[in-house]
């Protein structure tokens, strides 16, 4: 048995990039591990959704361990960091956020965890932090230090394929009634990426993950996790990474082998 330590930036992001491999890597026996550097403070907050008394992160810690559930994670942890946000107008510098954050100070803080879990892989995000957000560009910089300090041995940067984006626009703006962004500054082109994980035979743990963060189901995400199973299979069915060392082109097609 190993051990995958899955970081990410807030609640529901594990699920879209990570909830397969790590749903497998439950299946095959291994220990999972989820991190987060943030409860999600400054997510989705539509009127009347919280109760009396109660704060977003508050309800988000709760849907954040009902994902990890179904996704078979046998440990979740809170970095202890705030939500940054996606712009700098109220956030940036503040105190407490996780784009503030000193990379060594937070790294040593995860490095704890790695240590303690003796962890075998870690996965992060791509240097842009797949389309940009500062707290995922964060959790970049700060999981390749904390690596470093804990020794541990396989890291995988999470990412989207660029293609496969594009090839799903159409599907997507059908269902959803937005265009997906494809620029060069969202995901990763296919010859930079070293390892494709199929993780087609868990995307139905992937759909109930999502839906178990339900106070950030949007009018348009909603109707994306209501798609039929043959739609949502091929599109949730793969999930991405690069690893330093490693290509060029595929070489590896399991983050645990």
């Amino acid at each position: 048995m190993a051990t995958l330590v899955s970081f990410h930036a807030h609640p529901n992001d594990d699920t879209t990039t990570c909830g397969g491999v790590m749903r497998k890597a439950h299946e095959d026996g291994h220990r999972v591990v989820l991190v987060l550097a943030t409860r999600g403070e400054l997510g989705y907050l539509p009127e009347g959704l919280l109760d009396e008394g109660e704060e977003l992160w508050q309800r988000r810690a709760v849907e954040a361990q009902a994902a990890a559930d179904v996704l078979g994670v046998d440990r979740l942890v809170f970095l202890g960091y705030t939500d940054s946000g996606m712009t700098a107008v109220t956030t940036d510098g503040a105190a407490g956020t996780f784009r503030a954050a000193d990379v060594e100070e937070a790294a040593v803080r995860l490095a704890a965890i790695l240590r303690e879990e003796d962890a075998d892989v870690l996965t992060v995000y791509d240097e842009n932090g797949t389309y940009g957000d500062p707290d995922h560009i964060q959790v970049h910089r700060v999981g390749l230090r904390a690596a470093e300090l804990a020794g541990t041995p396989k890291v995988y940067q999470s990412t989207i394929s660029r293609e496969h984006i594009k090839a799903n626009q159409r599907e997507y703006a059908e269902t959803a009634g937005v265009e997906l962004p494809s620029g060069p500054e969202f995901g990763t082109p296919d010859a930079e990426i070293t390892c494709v994980v199929d993780v087609s035979a868990y995307t139905e743990y992937k759909r109930k993950a999502l839906l178990a963060h339900a106070s950030q189901i949007t009018p348009q995400s909603k109707l994306f996790t209501d798609l039929p199973e043959e739609k949502f299979r091929p599109m949730f069915g793969t999930e991405w990474f690069i690893r330093a060392g490693q290509g060029p082109g595929v070489t590896e097609t399991d983050l645990m082998a």
